[in-house]
């Protein structure tokens, strides 16, 4: 079993990690296991838990209540820092609404691809169409053009257009700033190209980057160690 430090804030992703891909964003099912597992932790680490995510806030609120102390959601774009406490939202370019527009139609020319819209971004899933990966893409480079306030990141079936100015590393950092995860150690884990800023991050910090495929397989890996560390 890979330990933690004895010191260490555990800041994890959710889709990948926590949970198994679906179909859909929407699909996903949280193993009724996992709460308790990660509540069990928390307590043990006083407090230090975060959820790194690329959904909202507010949905991973919903599906893992009362877990935990810090939720980073939209790649870094808004943070709840403490359970109840205000969502503060960072700064960053809005987006236009004619992307929108072409973005719904560049999945409504490919049968089984979806177009998931963000508070300041969206994404183009091909999970469903594998076929349509690289229509995918050149739509989603001719959406951004030159355009400097975003850029296109490609990650596990998906091409996601995001804003400039936030994401996972800048997450962490900002968590790790904070009650109760200041000086401890940081121990990231994630599974897809957007964790690698968060990587990044927590190893800048003197901590852990710990990459899903590498060392535990799949997210159902991700449990069973979280299980083992939360003890009986």
């Amino acid at each position: 079993m890979i330990a933690l430090p004895d010191d260490s804030a555990l800041l994890l992703d959710f889709d990948g990690t926590l949970i198994d891909i679906a179909a859909t964003p929407q699909a996903v099912a949280v193993p009724p296991t996992l709460p308790p597992v990660l509540r069990a932790i928390r307590d043990r680490l006083g407090g230090a838990l975060a959820i790194v995510t690329g959904r909202p806030v507010e949905s991973i609120e919903a599906m893992l209540p009362d877990v935990a102390t810090a939720i980073a959601g939209e790649h870094g774009g808004a943070i709840r820092f403490l359970p109840g406490g205000p969502l503060e939202r960072v700064d960053l370019p809005d987006l236009p609404p004619a992307w929108v527009d072409a973005g719904e139609r560049a999945v409504a020319e490919h049968p089984g691809t979806l177009f998931e819209r963000k508070a300041r971004g969206f994404a183009l899933h091909y999970r469903q169409a594998p076929a349509a990966r690289d229509a995918m893409a050149r739509a989603a480079r001719a959406i951004v053009g030159t355009a400097e306030t975003h850029f296109v990141l490609g990650g596990l079936m998906v091409w996601e257009i995001k804003p400039r100015g936030a994401d996972k590393g800048t997450a962490v950092a900002a968590i790790m700033a904070r009650a109760p995860f200041a000086g401890r150690t940081p121990v990231y884990v994630g599974d897809d190209v957007t964790d690698l800023d968060g990587f990044r991050e927590a190893r800048a910090l003197g901590g852990l980057g710990l990459q899903v495929q590498e060392l535990f397989g799949d997210a159902a890996g991700v449990r069973a160690w979280l299980a083992e560390l939360a003890g009986p």
